[in-house]
């Protein structure tokens, strides 16, 4: 498994149909290992939205991991929410909230940051930390470790979202014991930068996704990400929607590698391409 294609906040209920054909088409003709969807599915976690979900992904002839966005639990039906707030999930999409798809070379963990409590912000719990770290240690010292949560850990400079809770001190752990890339959603925004923990080191590489088919762009194009996985080796492509055409085209390369300090990015190579 060495490319993975990385996906995020397709809000069936606010989304755009057009769209919907053309990214299945590009997903589909990637030659991707796998797709890592990072949560909100739907907009209002209602059936007729998780439905659509449902066939969105089973139209998807690749191997796919998925975990919960905060908008795949109940907002509007508190006791829904409060009592059973990820059965319409479990039911349309996956039982398991955090699956996960692991080879000697890479492995792919899937983290469920979604709480009834804080239903914007997200939670990331010791005990979440602790087992990551658990699996992490169970493999190859070589394996590339990868995250796929919907919370960022870290917001970008001039996001307006509260940041999730307990995520400062889970990154210093889990810089520790061995993860290496995390994808996230849940901003709408294109955002890949290393994580810089208080020890100096940049272990960990954060590649957000903005929003692959919702209506709710902030001033951003609908994307996706591709990651191509080369031993310490990355390379992350940028694929948008453009707006006069109606279909994904491959718009930004940057590349990265992993050595004694962290990930770095490779001198020269972040450049954008052409239509």
């Amino acid at each position: 498994m060495k490319r993975i294609l990385h996906l995020s906040d397709l809000h069936f209920g606010r989304d755009r149909p057009e769209l919907l054909a053309p990214l299945i088409d590009t997903i589909n003709g990637s030659k991707a290992d796998v797709v890592a969807l990072s949560g909100d599915l739907t907009q209002r976690a209602r059936h007729s939205q998780f439905r659509a979900a449902r066939a969105f992904i089973d139209r998807i002839e690749l191997p796919i991991i998925v975990v919960p966005g905060n908008h795949d639990i109940p907002l509007h039906r508190p006791f829904l929410r409060m009592f059973k707030p990820f059965s319409r999930y479990r039911h349309w999409i996956d039982r398991d909230l955090e699956p996960q798809i692991v080879t000697d070379h890479v492995g792919i963990f899937g983290l469920n940051t979604v709480t009834r409590w804080s239903w914007q912000r997200g939670r990331m719990t010791g005990h979440a930390t602790r087992r990551l770290c658990r699996v992490f240690g169970d493999g190859d010292e070589d394996r590339i470790n990868v995250i796929v949560a919907h919370h960022p850990f870290r917001h970008p400079p001039g996001s307006s979202k509260d940041g999730m809770i307990g995520a400062e001190n889970a990154l210093e752990k889990l810089s520790e014991c061995g993860a290496h890339i995390l994808l996230s959603g849940h901003l709408h925004s294109w955002w890949t930068e290393p994580y810089k923990t208080n020890s100096g080191h940049s272990n960990i590489l954060q590649i957000h996704a903005g929003t692959g088919l919702s209506t709710r762009l902030r001033d951003q194009d609908n994307d996706f990400a591709i990651l191509d996985i080369d031993g310490r080796d990355l390379r992350v492509e940028r694929w948008v929607a453009l707006p006069e055409t109606e279909r994904f085209v491959h718009r930004l390369t940057t590349d990265f590698t992993l050595g004694e300090t962290g990930w770095q990015r490779t001198g020269g190579k972040t450049y954008s391409v052409a239509n």
